[in-house]
């Protein structure tokens, strides 16, 4: 699979996570509203942890830096 993420665009969904994340264990956050930001931390962390994003593909989208060499 070709990565189409950038070393920024996967630091943020990582720091993201981690920042849900830790809403949740502080408890900040509780109920409905902790699964459906934590569904999104789980998908934000797998995908930065890949480095491939597949709602990127059909948009032809990739953030990921040109090289000239």
């Amino acid at each position: 699979m070709t990565q189409n993420m950038g070393t920024i665009d996967r630091s943020l969904r990582a720091v993201i996570a981690l920042a849900v994340g830790a809403l949740y264990v502080t408890g900040q956050i509780g109920g409905l509203t902790a699964a459906v930001l934590g569904v999104f931390a789980a998908v934000f962390l797998g995908t930065s942890v890949v480095g491939t994003c597949p709602l990127y593909r059909p948009f032809g989208l990739s953030t990921c830096g040109t090289s000239t060499s």
